[in-house]
């Protein structure tokens, strides 16, 4: 049976019926996950930093790794929605409001990282770029400081870009609503009428924002590699770590869109809208990807080999089979070697191996920032001040905890607004996209 405009909003509207049981459970675990993160950050204010376990000379340790991944996470909605909405790829379509949506929780998630990492949270006010009683100002020569312009920006227009695709589905909710839901929805779809001019303002914005936010993808996870490469540890203080990072960043991004999308297409029924078609060409992405990836982790070695700096080598010898061999061979598996399988149509058309596989890639980008962040502080310039890091019970908790919100914002997003874009869908429709059951 083939889709049509009814269909369609009837499949996503029923999504927004009040969750069952089994709703209500995951809702109450990911809660619990989050409040226990919230006791272990409060323990580590009340009884310092010192209860993490960064030392000298390793003082980036867990909280910034979650930063730099959760950033690299948010990526890929913006890569989905605006970059391929230039291009006009019809199969974005249906996934494209739950990446946009996974985008603006995983910038939300990234940015309390640097107030954890800080310890003492309530310094943050000497870093607000106006004049205080101890006359400090920030250093805007810092890319600590480049990250806050950017990734506030990234979420200002991200946020923007998401509620701007949601005006029509908004409205469409508003119309079929009732009581108090219908005041609410009122208020969200911000008037829409649907009129031809409206339409025409709509279409011009949101193209608007996607020619936007495409520069902010490139330049955002660039400004966070710039915490390194500006840096002059050994292992950081190179001009590949900008494309490494975004490519890092895409991968890992895609890699989320299965792990959510898949579970999503099936609690919701969403088989017609969500084709195996759509998260094929998501897999193929994710290979094209990896092989940047690859060919980066090649890069690095070789750019170190041919430096002839014994310093360099030694980190990079130190990565593949020091003390952290372990982190640095399951990042090479997890993002290059797995997402090879992907080269096999049964592979990739699997629900099965599609999760798995994403699942993986994921567990290997977080790998990766480990490898990057602690192997170079930690083998620096002076022997005699090497050392070794591992994370406390307190970072791990503290790190569920983040993962928790991430997925309590979610959940709370899918059952209370359209998790498709019942707009773009009929585009696709319309256009023959062959979407059709």
């Amino acid at each position: 049976m083939a889709l049509t405009f009814a269909s369609i909003d009837q499949t996503v509207l029923d999504t927004l019926k009040p969750g069952g049981k089994n709703y209500w459970a995951m809702i109450l675990l990911v809660f619990l996950g989050l409040m226990g993160g919230v006791a272990c950050w409060a323990y580590q204010i009340f009884v310092g930093i010192g209860v993490a376990g960064m030392n000298n000379p390793i003082h980036w340790g867990t909280y910034l790794i979650n930063f730099v991944f959760w950033v690299g996470i948010a990526h890929s909605g913006t890569l989905i929605s605006a970059i391929l909405h230039l291009f006009r790829a019809g199969w974005r379509n249906p996934i494209a409001r739950a990446a946009e949506t996974m985008t603006v929780f995983a910038v939300c998630t990234a940015g309390l990282f640097p107030f954890i990492h800080l310890g003492r949270v309530w310094m943050v006010y000497y870093m607000l770029p106006f004049p205080n009683q101890r006359t400090l100002w920030p250093n805007f020569q810092s890319p600590l400081m480049f990250d806050v312009v950017a990734i506030s920006t990234y979420l200002t227009v991200s946020s923007l870009f998401w509620y701007t695709g949601m005006l029509p589905d908004l409205a469409i909710i508003r119309d079929r609503a009732t009581g108090l839901r219908k005041k609410i929805f009122t208020v969200l779809a911000m008037g829409w009428t649907g009129e031809h001019e409206v339409w025409r303002h709509y279409i011009r914005i949101y193209l608007f924002f996607a020619a936007l936010a495409t520069p902010l993808v490139i330049s955002v996870h660039s400004v966070v590699s710039w915490d390194f490469a500006l840096g002059i540890a050994p292992g950081w203080h190179t001009t590949i770590f900008a494309p490494y990072f975004v490519a890092g960043a895409i991968h890992s991004g895609l890699a989320m869109v299965l792990t959510l999308m898949i579970p999503l297409r099936k609690i919701f029924h969403y088989e017609k809208i969500i084709t195996v078609k759509v998260l094929e060409a998501v897999a193929k992405t994710i290979i094209f990807t990896g092989l940047i990836v690859g060919y980066a982790y090649a890069t690095e070695f070789f750019i170190a080999w041919y430096s002839h700096n014994e310093v360099e080598i030694s980190v990079f010898k130190w990565r593949a089979v020091g003390n952290y061999r372990v982190g640095f061979w399951i990042m090479v598996t997890c993002n290059t070697i797995a997402p090879l399988l992907f080269f096999i149509k049964k592979v990739r058309t699997s629900l099965v191996w599609l999760f798995g596989i994403s699942i993986l890639v994921n567990i290997g980008m977080w790998f990766e920032r480990f490898v990057i962040i602690i192997t170079s502080v930690g083998h620096d310039f002076i022997p005699h001040a090497w050392g070794l890091y591992a994370p406390t019970v307190i970072e791990f908790g503290i790190m569920i905890g983040a993962f928790c919100l991430f997925f309590l914002l979610y959940l709370l997003f899918v059952k209370h607004l359209p998790s498709v874009s019942m707009t773009e869908m009929k585009e696709t429709l319309e256009e023959g996209g062959g979407h059709g059951g």
